[in-house]
């Protein structure tokens, strides 16, 4: 737990907190140590509400915080006002999180806290992340970044300390599923969760469904193929799909891997 003592002493001089709260296993540990640190009263959870966001994860959110007795707040953001936004660009995510830091930092001015704070890792550090570019210019601080915590630390962390995300898998917006260039709408994201959902009953726990126009691309690990491709199930799959109106429903060979459509990012760089 020595990592765990050393975020929380990264915590502490701040003094008060609101944690920008996905719900997911970085900002959960992030909320946990704050709230170590600094004692609940001096703590606020603030979690974004839009169609990118599967309301699977509002409902662990709200879970969460409730079982840490942590002030919570859920807030309607407005990114889909943004046709940056929906314009899908490589640089998405920054106009994303641009909306919701500008939303943390009024109620943060509204309630006298001190510090904004996120749950950016050090491993985000490494990767392809334009949020990370709005926290910056708003000085939201990352403590398990700056303490150089990495995923598998607070995953080993959050194991310890018995913290129900511990093995959660990784969930961000609906968003990044969309491939870059395609106008973001609510109807493709409500595509998108239900093919989550459905493939989350048949009992895979990682998965993404990238959508490609009338293309669905599913993401699993290679693992679970022989699975997702027995003649019943695959059946199925495409049937349920192709109810939800997509054309052509595929099984990506090289398995589930995050990020993944920034591979067209990675290539283009190559050219």
């Amino acid at each position: 737990m020595e990592k765990y003592v050393k975020l929380k002493a990264q915590i502490e001089p701040l003094k008060s907190v609101i944690v920008a709260f996905s719900g997911g296993v970085d900002s959960a540990l992030v909320l946990k140590g704050a709230v170590d640190a600094l004692e609940v009263s001096n703590v606020m959870a603030v979690t974004g509400r839009s169609p990118s966001v599967a309301e699977s994860e509002l409902i662990g959110a709200r879970e969460f915080a409730a079982g840490l007795n942590v002030q919570h707040l859920v807030i309607d953001t407005d990114e889909f006002s943004n046709p940056n936004y929906l314009s899908n660009p490589t640089n998405r995510c920054y106009f994303c999180k641009t909306t919701l830091y500008e939303h943390l930092h009024r109620i943060r001015r509204e309630r006298d806290i001190a510090v904004v704070v996120n749950g950016t890792n050090a491993d985000d550090l490494k990767d392809y992340r334009p949020g990370l570019k709005a926290a910056d210019e708003h000085g939201v601080r990352s403590p398990l970044a700056e303490t150089g915590l990495t995923k598998k630390d607070i995953r080993e962390i959050s194991r310890e300390l018995g913290l129900p995300t511990s093995d959660k898998p990784a969930m961000p917006c609906l968003s990044s599923r969309v491939a870059y260039g395609e106008a973001i709408t609510p109807e493709k994201l409500h595509r998108i969760e239900a093919g989550e959902e459905f493939l989350h009953n048949l009992g895979i726990r990682e998965c993404r469904v990238r959508h490609h126009q009338d293309m669905a691309r599913i993401e699993v690990p290679p693992s679970v193929f022989e699975k997702l491709c027995a003649p019943e199930t695959a059946m199925q799959v495409d049937r349920f799909f192709r109810d939800l109106g997509y054309a052509y429903v595929t099984l990506d060979l090289r398995g589930f891997r995050s990020g993944s459509l920034n591979d067209v990012i990675a290539f283009g760089r190559k050219q």
